[in-house]
């Protein structure tokens, strides 16, 4: 897979919460799309990226089991019922506010990825294609977890 491009911030390492208030630009590689690739995209108030976790370690991998952010005090799951960087194909999905497109500058807002992070896709954010809040089901660690992760 070819990255499309790659993301620039202000932040440098990884970190767990806080990332509601993010500005990044994602510029995109005209090698790999043209600038008409982002016609009527500043039409959407969000975008969902897809990305490598390109500093993970394989050594780290998790292909099983393990504790939310290592705490102890939460239930063991597996990786695929997390959102864990140390995946096995250590690809993220996010999703944030586009702010503005300036050509293939995609200006954003809350994307929780560090600066240089390999953008591997982009794509318009569709509330059509989410459930309804009240259809979705997920257990109490996840508010816990969560709770200052866009603050």
């Amino acid at each position: 897979m070819t990255p499309i491009g790659i993301v620039r911030n202000e932040r440098t390492t990884p970190e767990d919460d806080h990332w509601g208030k993010v500005d990044s630009v994602i510029e995109l590689d005209p090698a790999q799309v043209d600038v008409e690739a982002t016609l009527g995209l500043e039409e959407f108030s969000h975008i969902e990226v897809v990305f490598s976790f390109h500093l993970c370690d394989p050594a780290r991998t998790t292909r099983g089991a393990r504790h939310p952010r290592g705490n102890t005090a939460l239930p063991k799951v597996g990786v695929l019922a997390q959102r864990v960087k140390d995946r096995p194909n250590h690809i993220g999905v996010s999703r944030c506010e586009l702010i503005r497109v300036d050509g293939l500058r995609l200006h954003v807002r809350g994307l929780d990825a560090i600066d240089g992070t390999p953008v591997l896709d982009v794509k318009a954010f569709l509330s059509a294609m989410v459930p309804p809040v009240e259809a979705v089901r997920e257990p109490g660690w996840v508010h816990d977890v969560m709770k200052s992760y866009y603050l």
